[in-house]
């Protein structure tokens, strides 16, 4: 790995700790709204007795990492201690900081799950995690395939509802609009800037139309033999998977060739190789 490429990392964790530790000082606890995962342990921790945020963080964080240090690659586990000690700082340095959003009960949770979603977010593009029930998220992504927004939302799940006891019933619902706000900003962030999109076509003029994508697309096409199940005629299926933006190119060509071609579109979670990394 290169020096620029290191470099590249450690930025993307800079920027999504601060972006995190603002959504916690400027939106949750201003109004007292909870989290999930580390981040709320140290919030009820906070509220009951004051604690600081940023060492109660630090402190279960190097703990996780110590259970999470054998399942994990070592490389990546590397950039996490960096993730820890940048969001414990983030979270110290934004303390106290502008004028917080205290008299709007539905802005307040919608921007704070954004705030840190996409705090995680960034993060995890990074190849990294900054520490908590992300280090689990991670595990229970690489070894079983979970969404890592998904993982997070369920373990979270268990962390709000054990602070219902201290923010109330009204603020933990409210906690719950931010978690999931911040759920689909990570999966956005994460996954939404690589949408992939499978693409079936049968089509009378199969040919021209394989021409054609070939004439505009550097995409490959894989071509398959069909046969109608009423009408028994054979035709070629043609398949290729392409970037969201260019989804509507391609439907269009298809349109031009042929009219009444039969086109479905797939939603596709990950394409490696071929011309995508």
């Amino acid at each position: 790995m290169t020096v620029k490429s290191i470099m590249s990392r450690i930025v993307l964790i800079t920027i999504g700790s601060l972006i995190f530790a603002i959504g916690i000082n400027y939106f949750a606890i201003p109004n007292k709204l909870a989290e999930g995962g580390v981040i709320g342990i140290a919030l009820v921790l906070h509220y009951v007795l004051d604690w600081s945020t940023g060492l109660v963080t630090y402190i279960l964080n190097i703990i996780l990492i110590g259970i999470g240090y054998k399942f994990l690659d070592k490389h990546m586990m590397g950039y996490t201690l960096y993730g820890v000690a940048a969001l414990s700082i983030a979270l110290w340095v934004t303390e106290g900081i502008g004028q917080p959003v205290v008299d709007d009960t539905l802005l307040a949770p919608i921007y704070a799950g954004l705030f840190v979603g996409a705090g995680v977010g960034i993060t995890f593009r990074s190849g990294a995690t900054s520490g908590g029930t992300q280090i689990v998220s991670k595990m229970l992504n690489q070894y079983f395939g979970w969404s890592m927004a998904s993982a997070t939302l369920v373990i979270d799940l268990f962390v709000i509802g054990a602070s219902v006891f201290v923010i109330g019933q009204k603020k933990a619902m409210l906690t719950l609009i931010a978690i999931y706000v911040g759920a689909k900003a990570i999966d956005f962030i994460v996954d939404g800037m690589n949408i992939r999109k499978a693409v079936t076509i049968i089509s009378d003029d199969s040919e021209l139309v394989l021409e054609k994508i070939n004439e505009n697309f550097t995409r490959g096409v894989t071509v398959f033999n069909g046969q109608g199940g009423y009408t028994k005629e054979k035709k070629n299926v043609l398949f290729a998977v392409v970037n969201f933006q260019e989804t509507v190119r391609l439907q269009r060509l298809v349109e031009e060739v042929d009219s009444e071609a039969f086109v479905v579109i797939h939603d596709v979670r990950g394409a490696f190789g071929g011309g995508f990394k």
